[in-house]
């Protein structure tokens, strides 16, 4: 009796359930993860049409705003807290950083010059107040 050999078939691997459930996943994912969003600060800076400085690799920020509320590299203090932060730098190395004070442009005038003396009071060397470009037609 003869039979017939058979030709094994190469397996083959059919894709298309990995994708259906890849797809499933992403969607999944999607819908279900929530973001956070942290509002930024605003600051509306006065405008300007002087030269811009070159940005010092080591510099800090300073934010007032519109209200009056003192912000320092983003986080939320108050005018001692800024002052003793400032403090912990030293003389010397306060003396090679930037101060970069970002006044609101509706900001109190007293409250700039307040953190301003803070600076020159912690022994920064440089000072910088932020401002917009003019925009010329």
């Amino acid at each position: 009796m003869g039979f017939r050999r058979r030709i094994p078939e190469p397996p083959k691997v059919d894709l298309t359930p990995m994708i259906d459930v890849v797809f499933l996943l992403l969607i999944f994912f999607m819908i279900s993860t929530t973001f956070i969003e942290h509002p930024g600060l605003s600051i509306n800076l006065p405008i300007s049409g002087a030269e811009q400085i070159k940005q010092n690799a080591k510099e800090i920020q300073v934010y007032l705003t519109a209200k009056g509320d003192i912000y320092l590299q983003r986080e939320k203090v108050t005018l001692d807290g800024l002052q003793r932060q400032l403090r912990h730098f030293g003389p010397m190395a306060a003396k090679k950083m930037t101060f970069l004070l970002m006044a609101d442009k509706g900001a109190r005038h007293g409250r700039v010059i307040q953190l301003m003396d803070a600076a020159k009071t912690a022994g920064f060397g440089k000072l910088a107040i932020a401002t917009d470009r003019k925009v010329e037609n």
